[in-house]
C-alpha cells in the first residue's frame, strides 16, 4: 500500500486520532494526506505515509465521517455506527425489513444523524442520539431497484436536502416535507446521453452555490452552476492513464482542488487529487475506496466542515 505524489517526498506528520508517535521529516513542497476511507476491503483511517492508523474491522462501508470530537461515524448497508476513541460503539442504527439498505450517515449540527434508507418507501431520516426517529423525508428515486435508488445525501444550510438518484439521472433538492424544489439532470452531460450511464453518486454544494457531482460509470466529475450548467469537468480524456473508474466519492478541498475516489480501479490509483487545471497533484494506491474524508494535508488538519 503506497501513497504517491508527483513531487519529491517531504514533511509527513501522522494524524493523531489514537495515541501514536508523531514522525517528521525535512520540509518540502510534497503533498501528503491522511484520510478516512470507506471501502469494500478496508474501512478505517490511513496515515500520511500510507500506514493503517485505525481499522474498524468491518469492511464494506459506504459513507462516514471523522467527527470534531474524534469519534468516527460510519454507514454500512445494514447499520450505522459511531465509535469513540476507545473503539467502543456508542451509537447504532440498523436497517429494518422496510429499509432494505442504508446509504448515508451524516452528523448534523444539532446532534442528530441523517441516514438514507432505500426500499419500498425510500426516505431520509433524522434520528436522535438514541436512534429514535425525529424526522422522515420521502424520496423520489424513480426506480424500484433498491440498490440504485439513492447515494450520498447531504443537508443544506437552508434546511433542504441534496440527494443523488442514480437511475433517475438526477440530483434533486428536497424540502423537509419531501417537495422537490430543484433538479440537476445528468443524462445531458455526455453526448451519448443515458447510454453513458452518468449516474450521480456524490453531490457537494459549494459556498459559491455551485454543485460538484461524481458521475460513476460516466467516469466524469462535474461542477454545475445553479442553473445546472457545467462550469468545470474532468474526465479520463484530461488525465494520463485513464485513472477514473467508477468515481464514487469526492471532496472539494479548501485550496480548490478536488479529490476523487476511483472505486472500480484495477490499476494502481485508487484516490487522486486534481487541481482546477486538471493536473494530478497527489494519488493513493492501496485499497479501493467507495467514499472518504481527507483529514490532514502535510500534517495540518483540514479546517471547517468537509465538502464531501
Amino acid at each position: 500500500m503506497q501513497i504517491k505524489s508527483l513531487f519529491k517526498k517531504g514533511t509527513i506528520l501522522v494524524w493523531l486520532l489514537l495515541p501514536i508517535v508523531v514522525m517528521a521529516q525535512e520540509p518540502s513542497t510534497a503533498t501528503s494526506h491522511s484520510f478516512f476511507m470507506a471501502g469494500p476491503k478496508f474501512t478505517g483511517i490511513i496515515g500520511e505515509k500510507g500506514q493503517i492508523v485505525w481499522d474498524s474491522q468491518k469492511p464494506g462501508a459506504r459513507d462516514g465521517y471523522v467527527l470534531k470530537n474524534g469519534n468516527i461515524l460510519i454507514c454500512w448497508g445494514d447499520e450505522v455506527r459511531e465509535y469513540n476513541k476507545r473503539k467502543e460503539i456508542i451509537f447504532s442504527y440498523k436497517k429494518t425489513e422496510k429499509s432494505m439498505e442504508l446509504g448515508t450517515a451524516v452528523r448534523l449540527s444539532h446532534g442528530r444523524t441523517l441516514i438514507t434508507e432505500s426500499g419500498s418507501s425510500p426516505r431520509i431520516v433524522e434520528v436522535d442520539k438514541k436512534g429514535d426517529l425525529v424526522k422522515s423525508v420521502p424520496l423520489q428515486p424513480e426506480t424500484d431497484n433498491i440498490h440504485m435508488q439513492t447515494r450520498m445525501a447531504r443537508k443544506l444550510k437552508n434546511g433542504n436536502y441534496l440527494v443523488p438518484h442514480l437511475l433517475a439521472f438526477a440530483v434533486k433538492e428536497y424540502q423537509p416535507d419531501g417537495t422537490v424544489v430543484n433538479v440537476f439532470n445528468t443524462d445531458n452531460i455526455s453526448p451519448d446521453g443515458r447510454k453513458a450511464e452518468t449516474w450521480p453518486f456524490t453531490a457537494i454544494r459549494l459556498k459559491n452555490g455551485n454543485t460538484v457531482v461524481t458521475l460513476t460509470h460516466g467516469n466524469t466529475v462535474v461542477e454545475l452552476n445553479p442553473k445546472g450548467e457545467v462550469v468545470w469537468k474532468v474526465t479520463n480524456d484530461d488525465l494520463e492513464g485513464t485513472p477514473l473508474a467508477d468515481p464514487c466519492g469526492a471532496q472539494r478541498l479548501p485550496n480548490g482542488n478536488t479529490v476523487i475516489a476511483s472505486y472500480a480501479s484495477k490499476g494502481p490509483i485508487k484516490l487522486l487529487e486534481v487541481d482546477t487545471d486538471k493536473n494530478v497533484v497527489w494519488n493513493y494506491s492501496g485499497h479501493n475506496v467507495h467514499h472518504f474524508q481527507i483529514l490532514t494535508t502535510n500534517g495540518k488538519p483540514l479546517k471547517g466542515v468537509p465538502l464531501k
